[in-house]
């Protein structure tokens, strides 16, 4: 069972240079989100894109790390692999003038969800069976 629902995305460019995805602060669920793929779209000049993810770190200070350079002539499509990220988190342009899209997905696990109570598979009465050595 997979919780939660698809991030559309959003496009970055010189007119729209952050988009901040947040959540309701009264929501009590854990909240992830994973950033699938960064890529120049249809109208973007050869030149550097930079792409940065602007966060808090534990202190809550603002923090903002480059994840992307992209320029259409080199490398217009980078796969991030699911870079999981906490909201909020904003997406900046911080060089280049795009359009740059961003894609990935917004995972809700709600507490009433995560229960270790139902976990009867294994208990500490269970026994495991010893270690052989491997035959040679």
């Amino acid at each position: 069972n997979f919780p939660g629902v698809l991030f559309a995305g959003c496009e970055l460019t010189a007119a729209t240079k952050s988009y901040t995805f947040q959540v309701d602060e009264k929501d009590d669920s854990d909240h992830i989100l994973a950033l699938s793929v960064v890529c120049l779209t249809d109208g973007a000049k050869d030149e550097c894109n930079v792409v940065e993810v602007v966060g808090r770190n534990r202190e809550n200070q603002e923090i903002a790390v480059p994840v992307a350079n992209l320029k259409l002539s080199c490398q217009p499509l980078l796969s991030l692999d699911n870079f999981k990220l906490q909201p909020p988190v904003t997406f900046r342009l911080a060089a280049g003038s795009g359009p740059v899209h961003l894609a990935g997905w917004h995972q809700i696990l709600h507490r009433e969800d995560i229960s270790f109570e139902d976990d009867d598979d294994f208990s500490e009465e269970d026994e495991l069976p010893p270690i052989m050595p491997a035959k040679k």
